[in-house]
C-alpha cells in the first residue's frame, strides 16, 4: 500500500493506472477507521481492480469548532490497519492546503435534500460533505465509490449529487455495520466515555422495538411517540425521530415500501445517528 499525501503524486498514479486498463474503486473516510470502513472497503471487491482509502477531516462540514477539534485522529494507526487487513492500494491523506489551497471559493450545494433531519440544525454541512466528496471524486477519478447505509442522507445526497451532475461514478451503498449490541459502528464512539457507551446500547434497541411495533401494524404517532419517551429516560437528548421515504426523504408511512426510521439523539456533546428500514 502506497501513502500518498498530494495532488500530484496521486494524479500520477491514477493516471497510469487508467493506462493500464485498471477500474478505481473509493473509500472516503474521515480517519478513526473501523471495521465499517474495511466492509465499505471489502465490497468493492470484484468491482474495482485497484481501490483507494481517503483520509480526510474536512473542516467545511463542522458547524461547531470544538467538534472539528476533538474529532478522532490517528493517521498511523489507519494505516496500520489498512496494511494489516490488506485491500487498499493508495491511502490518501491530504493536508487542508492541498483541498482547499489559498482563494479557495466555490462550493457544491444539493438543495432541498440538505435542510431536512441533520440539515436541519447543521446549516452548511451537507454543502461541506457536497464539495469534499466531488473534490475526492475528481482527484482519485474513481470508478466507483462505497458509502456506508449508516449515514443515509449523506447517501442520498450523494447519490442526488452524482445524477444531476453527471459525474461519470458509480455509488455502492453498503448496509450499517453493528456491534454486537447493535450499536452502529461509528468513529465518533471513540468519543463515548464507558458509561455513555453502556447508555448508547438503548439507541438500536428502541429503534428496533419502534420498527417492530411499526410492522405490526401500531400507529406510528403513539410509537415515536414511546421511542422518544425511551430514549429520553435513556439520557439521550432527542433531534429528530421520523418515518421518511428512503428516496426523497420526505416525510411518509410505514406502509411505504421504501420507508426508514431515522433518528440523531446525543449523549452530552456527542452526536449519535442511526436508521433502520421499515420495508
Amino acid at each position: 500500500m502506497k501513502r500518498i499525501t498530494t495532488r500530484q503524486e496521486l494524479a500520477d498514479c491514477v493516471t497510469q493506472w487508467h493506462k493500464e486498463g485498471h477500474t478505481i474503486g473509493l473509500v472516503p473516510t474521515m480517519g478513526a477507521l473501523h471495521t465499517g470502513h474495511l466492509t465499505l472497503l471489502k465490497a468493492l471487491e470484484g468491482k474495482a481492480t485497484r481501490r483507494i482509502v481517503s483520509v480526510f477531516v474536512n473542516p467545511i462540514q463542522f458547524n461547531n469548532p470544538d467538534d472539528f477539534r476533538l474529532y478522532p485522529r490517528g493517521l498511523d494507526a489507519d494505516a496500520a490497519l489498512l496494511e494489516q487487513t490488506g485491500g487498499a492500494d493508495i491511502l490518501y491523506a491530504p493536508d487542508v492546503s492541498q483541498m482547499y489551497p489559498d482563494g479557495f471559493a466555490t462550493r457544491i450545494l444539493v438543495s432541498g435534500l440538505d435542510t431536512m433531519l441533520c440539515g436541519a440544525d447543521r446549516p452548511g454541512h451537507f454543502d461541506g460533505v457536497a464539495t469534499i466528496v466531488t473534490k475526492l471524486f475528481m482527484q482519485t477519478r474513481a470508478d466507483i465509490a462505497a458509502f456506508g447505509e449508516k449515514d443515509f442522507q449523506q447517501l442520498c445526497i450523494i447519490r442526488r449529487m452524482v445524477q444531476d451532475l453527471n459525474l461519470p461514478v458509480s455509488i455502492l451503498p453498503v448496509p450499517t455495520v453493528r456491534e454486537t449490541d447493535n450499536l452502529a459502528l461509528s468513529s465518533r464512539n471513540k468519543r463515548l466515555s464507558p458509561e455513555q457507551r453502556t447508555q448508547a446500547a438503548h439507541l438500536p434497541a428502541a429503534l428496533l422495538a419502534c420498527v417492530a411495533a411499526l410492522k405490526n401494524g401500531a400507529a406510528p404517532s403513539a410509537t415515536l411517540a414511546t421511542c422518544h419517551t425511551t430514549l429520553e429516560q435513556a439520557g439521550f437528548t432527542l433531534h429528530y425521530l421520523e418515518i421518511r421515504d428512503g428516496n426523497t426523504l420526505q416525510p411518509t408511512q410505514p406502509t411505504d415500501p421504501t420507508a426508514r426510521l431515522f433518528v440523531a439523539a446525543s449523549l452530552g456533546d456527542i452526536r449519535l445517528i442511526d436508521n433502520m428500514p421499515l420495508g
